[in-house]
């Protein structure tokens, strides 16, 4: 990665970072209102509001607030909830493993199954199983994940009882080990399910159309002239270069944690981190939502800048780029 890429992170950085700070200065009445939501009314008195005035410099110009904010939030603060009665903090901690659990095995299945049948479909191209998975695979990308969500909560546990109806464990079910773990991939089912299929459609025809490139390129004719197997073609040479644009579409896809996993969530009540934001909305506490909108940004562009630097072990050819 050059110089220049690493500026644009660094400025994007910090534009997350401002906007953060301005959002809730920009709304209409008292900033320390907007900060801390409207559950501080009940708690807050008159020294306690003199205290968090000048902790946060509310009483000084905007420039001086914002230095104040940055030290505060390197510090690890990024609020404190009157509806939770806990730090930020510590409130997205206790919710943020059962995203990452949902989201990350999600986006690792969508990505793996998408990759390998769009490979195998721009292989086989113009026959009857590219024809069947290509109008399956579109057929579904019509739906919306939360929908695909409620389809197989109706069938799987309420109609058939298979799996649980809601939450990430059984309540008081005093269980450890592997009847743990059992219990955790059970409620994890179909939430990954619904993600996973929703997203599936679009690394695979992102796949499949590169791979449909890709089999033209000149170094594919070589390579077949070498007598290589087919095995070796359609995935060491083929498929390793039609991988460039599934891997980007992978970590732009990581910003929909909230978005994308929020109706899931919302579906199964699964506890994460999109099942809070929808508490906090309702709640309107203030300071959660824009703690979770910091983290959330902030994990995008953190991936985004990992991506940028996987690029080069994909496909050597990205370095010398200009």
């Amino acid at each position: 990665m050059n110089r220049r890429n690493l500026v644009t992170y660094a400025i994007a950085f910090l534009f997350i970072l401002v906007l953060n700070f301005l959002l809730p200065r920009m709304m209409p009445g008292d900033p320390l209102m907007a900060i801390y939501g409207d559950e501080a009314l009940v708690a807050m008195t008159p020294e306690l509001e003199a205290h968090l005035v000048e902790r946060f410099a509310l009483d000084k110009p905007l420039w001086q607030q914002f230095g104040t904010y940055f030290l505060t939030l390197f510090q690890g603060e990024l609020g404190y909830s009157y509806y939770y009665n806990a730090t930020v903090l510590s409130v997205i901690l206790g919710r943020l493993p059962w995203t990452l659990l949902l989201v990350g095995t999600s986006l690792l299945l969508s990505t793996i199954l998408g990759i390998v049948l769009g490979i195998e479909s721009g292989w086989r191209r113009g026959s009857r199983t590219d024809r069947a998975m290509l109008a399956g695979l579109m057929s579904l990308n019509g739906f919306p994940d939360f929908f695909l969500g409620m389809l197989l909560l109706i069938t799987f546990s309420v109609t058939w009882g298979i799996f649980p109806l809601a939450g990430a464990l059984t309540p008081y079910s005093g269980l450890s080990g592997l009847g743990l773990l059992l219990d955790v991939l059970k409620h994890l089912f179909l939430p990954v399910a619904a993600l996973t299929l929703a997203h599936l459609a679009s690394g695979y025809l992102l796949t499949r159309n590169t791979m449909i490139t890709v089999l033209k390129e000149p170094y594919m004719l070589t390579a077949k002239a070498k007598g290589l197997s087919q095995r070796v073609l359609k995935y060491r040479h083929a498929g390793r270069n039609s991988m460039l644009p599934v891997v980007t579409q992978a970590g732009i896809w990581m910003g929909r944690v909230v978005t994308g996993a929020l109706f899931v969530e919302m579906v199964f009540a699964y506890p994460g981190v999109g099942y809070l934001t929808y508490e906090a909305l309702l709640a309107r506490d203030y300071p959660v939502i824009q703690g979770v909108f910091l983290i959330v940004a902030v994990s995008v562009l953190v991936i985004n800048f990992l991506i940028d630097l996987s690029y080069p072990k994909l496909d050597p050819r990205v370095s010398h780029a200009h």
